[in-house]
C-alpha cells in the first residue's frame, strides 16, 4: 500500500513557476515509477509527466514539454513536478498517481496507476 501527498499548489500568475511535491509513504518507494495528471473543470483527466523506477526515464505530454520538469529523490521518498512559464490554461487539480511495472506507452495512461493523491490545485491567472 502506498499513500501520496501532494503539496505546493496555488495561484500564480501567467508566466510564473510552481514546484509540485508527491510525498510517498512507505519503504519501496523506489521501486514505484510515478506520473503527475490534472484536470480541469469539465474535462477529462489527462497525463503531465511520469518517470520510470529505474534509470529514471521522462515522459511529458506535448502541452508541458520544455516548461515542465519531473524529478524524484528517492531518499526523500518524494517526487517533484517544477512548472515553469504557465499558462491559463494550466490551471487544474493536480494528481500524483504511482505503481510498478510500467512500461513504454502505459505511462501516459491513467488506467497504468494504481495509486493516487488527493489532488491539489493549481490555478494560473491571465
Amino acid at each position: 500500500q502506498v499513500q501520496l501527498v501532494e503539496s505546493g499548489g496555488g495561484l500564480v500568475q501567467a508566466g510564473g513557476s510552481l514546484r509540485l511535491s508527491c510525498a510517498a509513504s512507505g519503504r519501496t518507494f523506489s521501486s514505484y515509477s510515478m506520473g503527475w495528471f490534472r484536470q480541469a473543470s469539465d474535462k477529462e483527466r489527462e497525463f503531465v509527466a511520469a518517470i520510470s523506477w529505474n534509470i529514471g526515464s521522462t515522459y511529458y505530454a506535448d502541452s508541458v514539454k520544455g516548461r515542465f520538469t519531473i524529478s524524484r529523490d528517492n531518499a526523500k521518498n518524494t517526487v517533484y513536478l517544477q512548472m515553469n512559464s504557465l499558462k491559463p490554461e494550466d490551471t487544474a487539480v493536480y494528481y500524483c498517481a504511482a505503481n510498478r511495472g510500467i512500461s513504454g506507452g502505459a505511462y501516459y495512461i491513467g488506467a497504468s496507476y494504481v495509486y493516487w493523491g488527493q489532488g491539489i490545485q493549481v490555478t494560473v491567472s491571465s
